[in-house]
């Protein structure tokens, strides 16, 4: 079996990657992620996905790297991490009541081949009625600055949701185990 590389600098990634049981190591890709003008966003997770993997191929040779990138889509719009209370609060209270799509790009580059399998995998998220003084609660309880949409989906964010809807919970996290299983088992990877 190829040794595992999560192209990525996210714990959240490598906590979800770590569940397989696989052992692996892990490298920050150096790519430009700026959106293309009139990318779509599921054009743009899997390209991102896919220029991060093969951004560690030259100094992975002979490994099967991970790619992902993710991004939250309201009403056709990119929701970019907020980094701040204000932008958090704002995007929470534009969720309120409604839908938001997670899309995740996964890419797995077998770097001694040079065959890369791409997908996206898309999750929505449907939003309870929010209003400013439940998302200033729960903003300065779990302070989710740095995820997509302003919460965590693995902690006290699951409270402002009424339903999920998707066909893997983990992608919402930022990588797609399931995808990601049937990709590793196409490369021959024993996963117990």
């Amino acid at each position: 079996m190829l040794p595992l590389v999560l192209a990525s600098s996210s714990p959240y990634r490598r906590e979800l990657l770590a569940r397989l049981r696989l052992p692996f190591t892990w490298s920050a890709p150096a790519i430009d992620e700026a959106r293309y003008p009139d990318e779509s966003p599921q054009t743009l997770v899997r390209r991102l996905a896919e220029q991060k993997a093969g951004a560690l191929a030259g100094q992975y040779g002979n490994h099967l790297i991970i790619g992902s990138d993710q991004v939250a889509v309201l009403d056709g719009e990119i929701l970019g991490k907020p980094h701040d209370f204000s932008r958090a609060h704002a995007q929470l209270m534009a969720a309120s009541g409604r839908s938001l799509t997670f899309l995740t790009g996964l890419t797995v580059l077998n770097s001694a081949t040079a065959t890369c399998q791409i997908d996206c995998v898309a999750f929505t998220v449907h939003f309870r009625e929010l209003d400013a003084a439940r998302i200033t609660r729960y903003l300065e309880a779990e302070q989710p600055f740095d995820c997509a949409g302003s919460f965590k989906a693995e902690g006290l964010g699951v409270s402002l949701f009424r339903a999920t809807e998707g066909p893997d919970a983990s992608s919402l996290v930022g990588l797609p185990l399931i995808r990601l299983v049937d990709m590793l088992l196409a490369e021959g990877v024993e996963i117990p």
